[in-house]
């Protein structure tokens, strides 16, 4: 099964469609910042980035080996408001793990559950995905309220799991399955 071409994802106030070449200066932005890069990870070289970035681009479809990358926007003003996707772990599991990025100044508007809803009818309803998880830093309060609005269960922690800088964290673990309530 491919995917809608283009895939084009909309919901009350936002359009989603895969990360372009024009969408490196968000991309950019979203991974230089230190208040967004604080729970996601360490500041990367600007060459480091662009080559995250390179890997989001081109055709997608669920049996791809790479994120699906989508550029978050809203539907009246066309404004770029983050980045949401998910990486498929299609053979033989049928499972994904699913990530966002809202830029600070449109945090708090509800983008991210919106736009993480849309992920999910999507991957569940139109590319037949079982499962999707979702890897949170312990302590990353506001990403993990997104994921349980949507419908993920707390599944678990993991002690120890991700390294920023030279600081090992905790990782809570979220799931949800295909026939699972999405809030």
């Amino acid at each position: 099964m491919k995917t809608l071409t283009p895939l084009h994802l909309t919901t009350e106030r936002l359009v989603m469609q895969p990360i372009e070449e024009e969408d490196w200066w968000l991309f950019r932005a979203l991974y230089q910042d230190p208040t967004v890069m604080r729970f996601i990870g360490d500041l990367d070289t600007l060459a480091q980035i662009r080559s995250r970035f390179e890997q989001r681009l081109g055709y997608w479809d669920r049996y791809a080996d790479f994120w699906l990358c989508l550029t978050i926007r809203e539907r009246d003003t066309g404004d770029a408001v983050g980045l949401t996707g998910f990486f498929p772990d299609w053979r033989p599991y049928q499972q994904g793990e699913v990530g966002f990025i809202i830029s600070p100044e449109h945090q708090g508007k509800g983008y991210a559950v919106e736009s993480l809803r849309g992920v999910l009818d999507f991957a569940f309803d139109q590319c037949g995905f079982h499962r999707l998880q979702a890897n949170v830093l312990e302590g990353n309060d506001a990403s993990r309220r997104v994921l349980e609005k949507c419908g993920f269960r707390l599944e678990g922690c993991l002690r120890e799991n991700y390294r920023i800088g030279d600081t090992w964290h905790n990782d809570w673990l979220l799931g949800i399955l295909a026939g699972d309530d999405r809030g």
